[in-house]
Protein backbone atom coordinates (compact mmCIF):
# COMPACT_ATOMS: atom_id res chain seq x y z
CA UNK A 1 0.00 0.00 0.00
CA UNK A 2 2.73 2.45 1.01
CA UNK A 3 4.75 1.66 -2.12
CA UNK A 4 1.77 2.50 -4.30
CA UNK A 5 1.11 5.66 -2.27
CA UNK A 6 4.69 6.87 -2.74
CA UNK A 7 4.51 6.02 -6.45
CA UNK A 8 1.27 8.01 -6.82
CA UNK A 9 2.83 10.97 -5.02
CA UNK A 10 5.91 10.93 -7.29
CA UNK A 11 3.70 10.73 -10.38
CA UNK A 12 1.46 13.63 -9.36
CA UNK A 13 4.49 15.77 -8.50
CA UNK A 14 6.12 15.07 -11.87
CA UNK A 15 2.90 15.94 -13.69
CA UNK A 16 2.33 19.13 -11.72
CA UNK A 17 5.94 20.26 -12.25
CA UNK A 18 5.74 20.06 -16.05
CA UNK A 19 2.97 21.82 -17.95
CA UNK A 20 1.54 23.46 -14.84
CA UNK A 21 4.77 25.34 -14.19
CA UNK A 22 4.99 26.43 -17.82
CA UNK A 23 1.42 27.70 -17.61
CA UNK A 24 2.29 29.69 -14.49
CA UNK A 25 5.26 31.28 -16.28
CA UNK A 26 3.05 32.25 -19.24
CA UNK A 27 0.45 33.63 -16.85
CA UNK A 28 3.02 35.70 -14.98
CA UNK A 29 4.41 37.15 -18.23
CA UNK A 30 0.90 37.98 -19.40
CA UNK A 31 -0.06 39.80 -16.22
CA UNK A 32 3.14 41.83 -16.54
CA UNK A 33 1.84 43.03 -19.91
CA UNK A 34 -1.65 43.71 -18.48
CA UNK A 35 -0.18 45.78 -15.64
CA UNK A 36 1.80 47.98 -18.06
CA UNK A 37 0.09 51.34 -18.47
CA UNK A 38 1.72 52.06 -21.84
CA UNK A 39 0.16 49.07 -23.65
CA UNK A 40 -3.07 49.72 -25.57
CA UNK A 41 -6.13 47.54 -24.93
CA UNK A 42 -6.06 45.83 -28.33
CA UNK A 43 -2.52 44.59 -27.75
CA UNK A 44 -3.54 43.28 -24.32
CA UNK A 45 -6.43 41.35 -25.88
CA UNK A 46 -4.08 39.84 -28.48
CA UNK A 47 -1.54 38.91 -25.80
CA UNK A 48 -4.30 37.28 -23.75
CA UNK A 49 -5.48 35.26 -26.76
CA UNK A 50 -2.00 34.13 -27.83
CA UNK A 51 -0.93 33.24 -24.29
CA UNK A 52 -4.12 31.23 -23.79
CA UNK A 53 -3.66 29.38 -27.07
CA UNK A 54 -0.12 28.47 -26.09
CA UNK A 55 -1.41 27.21 -22.75
CA UNK A 56 -3.96 25.07 -24.57
CA UNK A 57 -1.21 23.65 -26.80
CA UNK A 58 0.84 22.67 -23.74
CA UNK A 59 -1.99 20.57 -22.37
CA UNK A 60 -3.90 19.38 -25.46
CA UNK A 61 -1.44 19.74 -28.36
CA UNK A 62 -3.22 19.00 -31.67
CA UNK A 63 -6.53 18.36 -29.89
CA UNK A 64 -6.79 22.08 -29.21
CA UNK A 65 -8.10 22.43 -32.77
CA UNK A 66 -11.55 21.42 -31.54
CA UNK A 67 -11.50 24.24 -29.00
CA UNK A 68 -10.42 26.70 -31.69
CA UNK A 69 -13.17 25.42 -33.99
CA UNK A 70 -15.78 25.79 -31.24
CA UNK A 71 -14.63 29.37 -30.57
CA UNK A 72 -14.77 30.33 -34.25
CA UNK A 73 -18.21 28.77 -34.61
CA UNK A 74 -19.57 30.65 -31.58
CA UNK A 75 -18.33 34.00 -32.87
CA UNK A 76 -19.69 33.26 -36.34
CA UNK A 77 -23.13 32.59 -34.82
CA UNK A 78 -22.94 35.83 -32.86
CA UNK A 79 -22.19 37.68 -36.10
CA UNK A 80 -25.11 36.01 -37.89
CA UNK A 81 -27.47 36.92 -35.03
CA UNK A 82 -26.33 40.54 -34.88
CA UNK A 83 -29.80 41.85 -35.72
CA UNK A 84 -31.60 39.27 -33.60
CA UNK A 85 -32.69 39.34 -29.98
CA UNK A 86 -32.02 35.63 -29.45
CA UNK A 87 -28.24 35.42 -29.24
CA UNK A 88 -28.41 33.21 -26.20
CA UNK A 89 -30.75 30.57 -27.60
CA UNK A 90 -28.81 30.18 -30.84
CA UNK A 91 -25.37 29.93 -29.19
CA UNK A 92 -26.67 27.62 -26.44
CA UNK A 93 -28.36 25.35 -28.94
CA UNK A 94 -25.31 24.99 -31.16
CA UNK A 95 -22.74 24.49 -28.38
CA UNK A 96 -24.84 21.97 -26.48
CA UNK A 97 -25.75 20.08 -29.65
CA UNK A 98 -22.19 19.73 -30.91
CA UNK A 99 -20.45 18.86 -27.66
CA UNK A 100 -21.10 15.42 -26.25
CA UNK A 101 -17.75 14.68 -24.64
CA UNK A 102 -15.74 17.60 -23.43
CA UNK A 103 -12.74 18.59 -21.39
CA UNK A 104 -12.73 21.47 -18.93
CA UNK A 105 -11.51 23.96 -21.52
CA UNK A 106 -14.32 23.23 -23.98
CA UNK A 107 -16.87 23.60 -21.19
CA UNK A 108 -15.43 26.97 -20.13
CA UNK A 109 -15.36 28.17 -23.76
CA UNK A 110 -19.02 27.22 -24.17
CA UNK A 111 -19.98 28.94 -20.90
CA UNK A 112 -18.15 32.13 -21.87
CA UNK A 113 -19.71 32.25 -25.34
CA UNK A 114 -23.21 31.62 -23.97
CA UNK A 115 -22.78 34.29 -21.29
CA UNK A 116 -21.74 36.85 -23.92
CA UNK A 117 -24.79 35.91 -26.00
CA UNK A 118 -27.26 36.30 -23.13
CA UNK A 119 -25.58 39.52 -21.95
CA UNK A 120 -26.15 40.92 -25.45
CA UNK A 121 -29.80 39.84 -25.30
CA UNK A 122 -30.49 41.58 -22.01
CA UNK A 123 -28.40 44.67 -22.71
CA UNK A 124 -25.62 43.99 -20.21
CA UNK A 125 -23.28 44.31 -23.20
CA UNK A 126 -24.04 47.26 -25.46
CA UNK A 127 -22.42 45.75 -28.55
CA UNK A 128 -20.79 42.59 -29.83
CA UNK A 129 -17.15 42.39 -28.69
CA UNK A 130 -14.55 42.81 -31.42
CA UNK A 131 -12.69 39.67 -32.58
CA UNK A 132 -9.67 40.64 -30.46
CA UNK A 133 -11.84 41.21 -27.37
CA UNK A 134 -13.76 37.96 -27.88
CA UNK A 135 -10.65 35.84 -28.45
CA UNK A 136 -8.86 37.49 -25.53
CA UNK A 137 -11.83 36.71 -23.29
CA UNK A 138 -12.29 33.13 -24.48
CA UNK A 139 -8.58 32.31 -24.27
CA UNK A 140 -7.79 34.36 -21.16
CA UNK A 141 -4.71 32.59 -19.90
CA UNK A 142 -5.85 32.52 -16.28
CA UNK A 143 -8.97 30.50 -17.02
CA UNK A 144 -8.57 28.79 -20.40
CA UNK A 145 -7.15 25.47 -19.15
CA UNK A 146 -8.65 24.82 -15.71
CA UNK A 147 -11.40 27.43 -15.63
CA UNK A 148 -13.28 28.89 -13.93
CA UNK A 149 -15.86 30.84 -15.87
CA UNK A 150 -15.57 34.60 -15.43
CA UNK A 151 -17.80 37.27 -16.93
CA UNK A 152 -16.70 39.46 -19.82
CA UNK A 153 -16.66 42.50 -17.54
CA UNK A 154 -14.39 40.67 -15.06
CA UNK A 155 -12.03 39.83 -17.92
CA UNK A 156 -11.87 43.46 -19.03
CA UNK A 157 -11.12 44.52 -15.45
CA UNK A 158 -8.31 41.94 -15.34
CA UNK A 159 -6.52 43.13 -18.48
CA UNK A 160 -6.85 46.77 -17.49
CA UNK A 161 -4.18 45.85 -14.97
CA UNK A 162 -4.29 46.47 -11.24
CA UNK A 163 -1.32 47.43 -9.15
CA UNK A 164 0.20 44.10 -8.25
CA UNK A 165 1.13 43.67 -4.62
CA UNK A 166 2.37 41.17 -2.07
CA UNK A 167 -1.27 40.46 -1.23
CA UNK A 168 -1.88 39.47 -4.87
CA UNK A 169 1.15 37.17 -4.88
CA UNK A 170 0.42 35.69 -1.45
CA UNK A 171 -3.24 34.98 -2.23
CA UNK A 172 -2.64 33.40 -5.63
CA UNK A 173 0.30 31.37 -4.28
CA UNK A 174 -1.83 30.22 -1.35
CA UNK A 175 -4.47 28.83 -3.72
CA UNK A 176 -1.78 27.00 -5.70
CA UNK A 177 -0.39 25.43 -2.52
CA UNK A 178 -3.89 24.36 -1.43
CA UNK A 179 -4.41 22.74 -4.84
CA UNK A 180 -1.32 20.57 -4.38
CA UNK A 181 -2.45 19.55 -0.88
CA UNK A 182 -5.83 18.52 -2.29
CA UNK A 183 -4.14 16.55 -5.06
CA UNK A 184 -2.04 14.72 -2.47
CA UNK A 185 -5.13 13.86 -0.41
CA UNK A 186 -7.11 12.76 -3.48
CA UNK A 187 -4.35 10.52 -4.83
CA UNK A 188 -2.45 9.23 -1.82
CA UNK A 189 -4.70 9.46 1.24
CA UNK A 190 -8.42 9.32 0.42
CA UNK A 191 -8.28 6.00 -1.51
CA UNK A 192 -6.78 4.33 1.58
CA UNK A 193 -8.83 5.91 4.38
CA UNK A 194 -10.19 2.58 5.66
CA UNK A 195 -8.60 0.73 7.31
CA UNK A 196 -5.10 2.19 6.80
CA UNK A 197 -5.60 5.72 8.16
CA UNK A 198 -8.86 5.20 10.08
CA UNK A 199 -8.98 1.54 11.19
CA UNK A 200 -12.71 0.88 11.00
CA UNK A 201 -13.85 -2.69 10.26
CA UNK A 202 -17.26 -4.21 9.85
CA UNK A 203 -19.48 -6.59 7.91
CA UNK A 204 -19.94 -6.61 4.13
CA UNK A 205 -22.56 -3.83 4.20
CA UNK A 206 -20.31 -1.56 6.27
CA UNK A 207 -17.36 -2.25 3.98
CA UNK A 208 -19.42 -1.30 0.91
CA UNK A 209 -20.35 2.05 2.40
CA UNK A 210 -16.83 2.74 3.68
CA UNK A 211 -15.44 2.01 0.22
CA UNK A 212 -18.11 4.26 -1.30
CA UNK A 213 -17.09 7.03 1.10
CA UNK A 214 -13.43 6.59 0.10
CA UNK A 215 -14.36 6.96 -3.56
CA UNK A 216 -16.48 10.02 -2.84
CA UNK A 217 -13.79 11.79 -0.80
CA UNK A 218 -11.13 11.07 -3.41
CA UNK A 219 -13.40 12.48 -6.11
CA UNK A 220 -14.21 15.52 -3.97
CA UNK A 221 -10.57 16.41 -3.42
CA UNK A 222 -9.76 15.99 -7.10
CA UNK A 223 -12.40 18.66 -7.70
CA UNK A 224 -10.90 20.86 -4.97
CA UNK A 225 -7.50 20.46 -6.66
CA UNK A 226 -8.84 21.83 -9.94
CA UNK A 227 -10.85 24.51 -8.12
CA UNK A 228 -7.94 25.88 -6.10
CA UNK A 229 -5.63 25.61 -9.11
CA UNK A 230 -8.07 27.67 -11.17
CA UNK A 231 -8.28 30.21 -8.33
CA UNK A 232 -4.51 30.54 -8.35
CA UNK A 233 -4.10 30.87 -12.12
CA UNK A 234 -7.00 33.34 -12.38
CA UNK A 235 -5.64 35.63 -9.69
CA UNK A 236 -2.08 35.24 -10.97
CA UNK A 237 -3.33 36.49 -14.36
CA UNK A 238 -4.85 39.56 -12.73
CA UNK A 239 -8.45 38.40 -12.37
CA UNK A 240 -10.57 37.54 -9.38
CA UNK A 241 -10.50 40.75 -7.37
CA UNK A 242 -13.06 43.12 -5.92
CA UNK A 243 -12.66 46.78 -5.13
CA UNK A 244 -13.95 48.64 -2.09
CA UNK A 245 -13.14 52.31 -2.37
CA UNK A 246 -9.35 52.37 -2.68
CA UNK A 247 -8.87 48.84 -1.38
CA UNK A 248 -8.32 45.92 -3.80
CA UNK A 249 -9.14 42.47 -2.46
CA UNK A 250 -7.94 39.34 -4.23
CA UNK A 251 -10.76 37.12 -3.08
CA UNK A 252 -11.76 34.75 -5.87
CA UNK A 253 -13.38 31.58 -4.50
CA UNK A 254 -14.09 28.61 -6.73
CA UNK A 255 -14.64 25.88 -4.14
CA UNK A 256 -15.48 25.71 -0.43
CA UNK A 257 -14.30 22.28 0.73
CA UNK A 258 -15.63 22.57 4.29
CA UNK A 259 -19.12 23.36 3.02
CA UNK A 260 -19.03 20.09 1.06
CA UNK A 261 -17.33 17.77 3.54
CA UNK A 262 -19.26 19.15 6.53
CA UNK A 263 -22.42 20.31 4.76
CA UNK A 264 -25.44 22.06 6.15
CA UNK A 265 -27.49 20.81 3.21
CA UNK A 266 -27.21 19.44 -0.30
CA UNK A 267 -28.21 22.88 -1.57
CA UNK A 268 -25.08 24.33 0.06
CA UNK A 269 -23.01 21.48 -1.38
CA UNK A 270 -24.15 22.29 -4.92
CA UNK A 271 -23.37 26.00 -4.61
CA UNK A 272 -20.00 25.35 -2.92
CA UNK A 273 -18.82 22.67 -5.36
CA UNK A 274 -18.06 25.16 -8.13
CA UNK A 275 -19.08 28.69 -7.16
CA UNK A 276 -18.59 30.42 -10.56
CA UNK A 277 -20.45 27.66 -12.40
CA UNK A 278 -23.26 27.77 -9.85
CA UNK A 279 -23.49 31.52 -10.43
CA UNK A 280 -23.48 30.99 -14.21
CA UNK A 281 -26.26 28.39 -14.07
CA UNK A 282 -28.36 30.59 -11.80
CA UNK A 283 -27.89 33.70 -13.97
CA UNK A 284 -28.23 32.25 -17.47
CA UNK A 285 -30.31 29.09 -17.01
CA UNK A 286 -32.35 29.02 -13.80
CA UNK A 287 -33.65 32.60 -13.96
CA UNK A 288 -34.60 32.21 -17.62
CA UNK A 289 -36.40 28.93 -16.87
CA UNK A 290 -38.28 30.18 -13.78
CA UNK A 291 -41.31 31.02 -15.96
CA UNK A 292 -41.83 27.24 -16.18
CA UNK A 293 -42.06 26.91 -12.40
CA UNK A 294 -39.51 26.15 -9.68
CA UNK A 295 -39.21 22.39 -10.10
CA UNK A 296 -39.07 22.44 -13.94
CA UNK A 297 -36.49 25.25 -13.71
CA UNK A 298 -34.36 23.08 -11.41
CA UNK A 299 -34.55 20.16 -13.85
CA UNK A 300 -33.66 22.43 -16.77
CA UNK A 301 -30.71 23.79 -14.81
CA UNK A 302 -29.30 20.37 -13.96
CA UNK A 303 -29.92 19.16 -17.51
CA UNK A 304 -27.95 22.14 -18.82
CA UNK A 305 -25.15 21.29 -16.40
CA UNK A 306 -25.15 17.68 -17.64
CA UNK A 307 -24.95 18.87 -21.25
CA UNK A 308 -22.03 21.17 -20.44
CA UNK A 309 -20.22 18.27 -18.76
CA UNK A 310 -20.53 16.15 -21.90
CA UNK A 311 -23.80 14.26 -21.35
CA UNK A 312 -22.10 11.07 -20.16
CA UNK A 313 -24.54 8.72 -18.49
CA UNK A 314 -22.90 8.61 -15.06
CA UNK A 315 -22.61 12.41 -14.77
CA UNK A 316 -26.13 12.88 -16.10
CA UNK A 317 -27.46 10.39 -13.57
CA UNK A 318 -25.63 12.12 -10.71
CA UNK A 319 -26.70 15.62 -11.73
CA UNK A 320 -30.35 14.75 -12.30
CA UNK A 321 -30.40 12.86 -8.99
CA UNK A 322 -28.96 16.00 -7.39
CA UNK A 323 -31.81 17.99 -8.88
CA UNK A 324 -34.41 15.80 -7.17
CA UNK A 325 -32.46 15.64 -3.90
CA UNK A 326 -31.96 19.40 -3.60
CA UNK A 327 -35.57 20.18 -4.50
CA UNK A 328 -37.07 17.71 -2.02
CA UNK A 329 -34.64 18.80 0.69
CA UNK A 330 -35.43 22.48 0.07
CA UNK A 331 -39.24 22.17 0.18
CA UNK A 332 -39.19 19.76 3.15
CA UNK A 333 -36.93 21.96 5.28
CA UNK A 334 -38.90 25.05 4.27
CA UNK A 335 -42.12 23.38 5.39
CA UNK A 336 -40.62 22.15 8.68
CA UNK A 337 -39.16 25.60 9.34
CA UNK A 338 -42.64 27.08 8.90
CA UNK A 339 -44.32 24.49 11.14
CA UNK A 340 -41.82 24.76 14.00
CA UNK A 341 -40.79 28.39 13.39
CA UNK A 342 -37.17 27.26 13.51
CA UNK A 343 -33.95 28.05 11.66
CA UNK A 344 -33.72 24.74 9.80
CA UNK A 345 -33.81 25.97 6.20
CA UNK A 346 -31.38 24.63 3.63
CA UNK A 347 -29.47 27.90 3.80
CA UNK A 348 -28.52 29.64 7.06
CA UNK A 349 -31.08 32.20 8.18
CA UNK A 350 -30.27 35.88 8.49
CA UNK A 351 -29.66 37.13 12.03
CA UNK A 352 -32.93 39.09 11.95
CA UNK A 353 -35.15 36.26 10.66
CA UNK A 354 -38.67 35.86 12.07
CA UNK A 355 -38.18 32.32 13.40
CA UNK A 356 -38.79 31.93 17.12
CA UNK A 357 -36.35 29.06 17.61
CA UNK A 358 -32.83 29.83 16.44
CA UNK A 359 -30.23 27.98 18.54
CA UNK A 360 -32.33 25.65 20.65
CA UNK A 361 -30.71 22.25 21.22
CA UNK A 362 -33.35 20.46 19.15
CA UNK A 363 -32.83 22.93 16.27
CA UNK A 364 -29.10 22.22 16.32
CA UNK A 365 -29.81 18.47 16.49
CA UNK A 366 -32.23 18.62 13.55
CA UNK A 367 -29.74 20.56 11.44
CA UNK A 368 -27.12 17.95 12.35
CA UNK A 369 -29.45 15.18 11.15
CA UNK A 370 -29.84 16.94 7.79
CA UNK A 371 -26.05 17.38 7.62
CA UNK A 372 -25.52 13.65 8.15
CA UNK A 373 -28.18 12.97 5.54
CA UNK A 374 -26.29 15.18 3.07
CA UNK A 375 -23.07 13.22 3.75
CA UNK A 376 -25.04 10.03 3.13
CA UNK A 377 -26.25 11.34 -0.25
CA UNK A 378 -22.74 12.50 -1.18
CA UNK A 379 -21.31 9.08 -0.35
CA UNK A 380 -23.94 7.38 -2.48
CA UNK A 381 -23.56 9.71 -5.46
CA UNK A 382 -19.77 9.62 -5.33
CA UNK A 383 -19.54 5.84 -5.01
CA UNK A 384 -19.11 5.32 -8.77
CA UNK A 385 -16.04 7.57 -9.07
CA UNK A 386 -13.49 4.91 -8.23
CA UNK A 387 -9.94 6.34 -8.37
CA UNK A 388 -8.56 2.86 -8.94
CA UNK A 389 -10.49 2.33 -12.17
CA UNK A 390 -9.49 3.77 -15.53
CA UNK A 391 -12.46 5.68 -16.96
CA UNK A 392 -11.47 4.71 -20.48
CA UNK A 393 -11.34 1.02 -19.51
CA UNK A 394 -14.51 1.06 -17.43
CA UNK A 395 -16.20 3.46 -19.82
CA UNK A 396 -18.66 4.47 -17.07
CA UNK A 397 -21.62 3.02 -18.96
CA UNK A 398 -25.16 2.74 -17.69
CA UNK A 399 -24.33 -0.79 -16.53
CA UNK A 400 -21.49 0.47 -14.34
CA UNK A 401 -23.64 3.20 -12.79
CA UNK A 402 -26.56 0.88 -12.12
CA UNK A 403 -24.24 -1.77 -10.70
CA UNK A 404 -22.64 0.63 -8.20
CA UNK A 405 -25.96 2.00 -6.98
CA UNK A 406 -27.49 -1.47 -6.89
CA UNK A 407 -24.70 -2.57 -4.53
CA UNK A 408 -25.91 0.17 -2.18
CA UNK A 409 -29.55 -0.91 -2.66
CA UNK A 410 -30.51 2.41 -4.30
CA UNK A 411 -30.56 3.77 -0.75
CA UNK A 412 -30.29 7.48 -1.56
CA UNK A 413 -33.10 7.37 -4.11
CA UNK A 414 -35.35 5.55 -1.65
CA UNK A 415 -34.59 8.12 1.07
CA UNK A 416 -35.44 10.97 -1.33
CA UNK A 417 -38.70 9.26 -2.26
CA UNK A 418 -39.59 8.75 1.42
CA UNK A 419 -38.74 12.40 2.15
CA UNK A 420 -41.00 13.54 -0.68
CA UNK A 421 -43.87 11.36 0.61
CA UNK A 422 -43.36 12.78 4.10
CA UNK A 423 -43.39 16.33 2.68
CA UNK A 424 -46.65 15.61 0.85
CA UNK A 425 -48.22 14.32 4.06
CA UNK A 426 -47.34 17.45 6.07
CA UNK A 427 -47.96 19.87 3.22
Amino acid sequence: MWTRTVFNFIMLCSLSDCNNNRLLVITFLSVSCFASTGVVSTVKHVVSALAGMFGLFLFFEQHMQWILLLTALCYFILLLCRNSSSYGLFVSGVTKTLLYQQNCSQMVVAMKAISVAFDLDRGALSSLPSPAEFLGYIFFVGTVVFGPWISFSSYKNAIEGKQLSWLWLRTSSGSLVKSQICLLISTCIAPYLFPWFIPIHGNSVTKKWLHAYENAVSFHFSNYFVGHLSEGTSMLAGGGFTEEKDNTRWDMRVVKPLSVEIPRSMVMVVTSWNIPMSRWLKTYVFKNAMKLGTFPAILVTYTASALLHGLSFHLGAVLLSLGFITYVEHVLRKRLASIFSACILSRPCASDCSHQHKKDYWVILLNLVFSLLAIFHLTYLGSMFDPGVDEQEEDFTAIHTIQRWSELNWASHWVVFASWVFYCLIK
